[in-house]
């Protein structure tokens, strides 16, 4: 049983042109989609036979990745933001009386 889970994690681990199915060895390098990063081709002519199949779950998933990257928050290392501009404050107020964001003092 563990055999046969070994050989299908084995394959998963092998890439295939999504087109043709030929898979990634020493003589072949498989290209990924640059808008979905999920697909890949042997070639470019594999890239524009596969289009019309892959177009609309390309569009589908390079909208994701686009979501993913604009509403990632970012890691909080700051003492929050200036009410007058919104800009993060300096992590040492103690250094000044005036906020460098927009030199006004809070």
């Amino acid at each position: 049983m563990s055999g046969t889970n070994n050989l299908k994690s084995a394959a998963a681990d092998i890439m295939c042109c999504a087109c043709c199915g030929i898979a990634e060895g020493d003589d072949i390098k498989l290209k990924t989609c640059t808008a979905c990063k999920s697909a890949r081709y042997c070639s470019v002519k594999c890239q524009k036979d596969h289009r019309r199949k892959h177009k609309k779950e390309c569009k589908k998933r390079a909208a994701e990745l686009r979501d993913e990257l604009l509403f990632k928050q970012p890691e909080s290392n700051h003492y929050g933001d200036c009410p007058i501009c919104c800009l993060p404050l300096q992590l040492d107020l103690s250094k000044s009386t005036m906020t460098t964001c927009c030199s006004k003092i809070i």
